[in-house]
C-alpha cells in the first residue's frame, strides 16, 4: 500500500530506507515529480518501466547530489562538459559520453532536500518523470499519485514544483558541440 509523507527530514529517512531495499518513491524536483529507484536495483527500474509502459529504447536519467557525483560515476569531464555542469543544480539534463563507452543523462536537481536525500543514497539516484509514457508529467504530489497510484512504494509530498516544466536534455559530443534533445526550462 502506497504511503504520502512530507517532504521533510522524516521523509527522507523513509524514503532513503525504501530506496535501500530496492523500492520506488515518488520525488518533487523542482522541475516535475519523478519517479525514483537506487541505480544498484535493476529490477526496482524495471518495476518502473512497467508501471509507466516505458519503451525498452528509452533511458532514464541520474539525478546527482552534486557534481562530483557525476564525474565519480564515469562520465567523461571534458571543459565542454564543466561549462555546461556550471549550470548545476538546476533543470538542465547532461547527456554525456561515459568511461564505459556509452552515453548517460545526469541532473543536479535544484532542490536541496532532494539533493539530501541524493546524497544520503550514495550520490545517484535513477529517476524519470511521473506520468504514462505520452501523457503530461505530474507537477505535485496529487497528480503524481493519481498517476501511479499504488504502483509506488511511498510518495514524498514536496508542494507544486517550483518550475511545472521538465528540464531541458542536451548532449554534449565528443568535441563539445551541444544538441538540444528536449527543450524545457533552461534555454540554451
Amino acid at each position: 500500500m502506497m504511503t504520502t509523507l512530507p517532504f521533510d527530514e522524516n521523509g527522507i529517512a523513509q524514503a532513503q530506507a525504501v530506496l535501500a531495499r530496492g523500492g520506488v518513491v515518488i520525488v518533487p524536483t523542482e522541475t516535475v515529480y519523478g519517479v525514483a529507484c537506487h541505480p544498484d536495483f535493476p529490477e526496482a527500474l524495471e518495476r518502473i518501466r512497467a508501471m509507466k509502459h516505458r519503451d525498452r529504447d528509452k533511458p532514464f536519467q541520474l539525478l546527482a547530489a552534486e557534481a562530483a557525483a557525476v564525474w565519480a560515476d564515469g562520465a567523461v569531464r571534458s571543459l565542454g562538459a564543466e561549462r555546461a555542469a556550471a549550470l548545476w543544480p538546476g533543470a538542465l539534463t547532461l547527456v554525456l559520453p561515459t568511461v564505459k563507452g556509452h552515453t548517460e543523462g545526469y541532473r543536479v536537481p535544484d532542490l536541496p532536500l532532494l539533493r539530501r536525500l541524493i546524497a544520503r543514497c550514495g550520490g545517484l539516484l535513477r529517476c524519470t518523470s511521473v506520468n504514462l509514457s505520452g501523457e503530461p508529467p505530474a507537477r505535485d504530489a496529487r497528480e503524481a499519485a493519481a498517476a501511479l497510484g499504488e504502483a509506488v512504494d511511498l510518495v514524498l509530498d514536496g508542494g507544486p514544483a517550483r518550475l511545472g516544466v521538465a528540464s531541458t536534455v542536451a548532449a554534449l559530443g565528443a568535441e563539445g558541440a551541444v544538441t538540444i534533445l528536449r527543450q524545457g526550462s533552461v534555454r540554451l
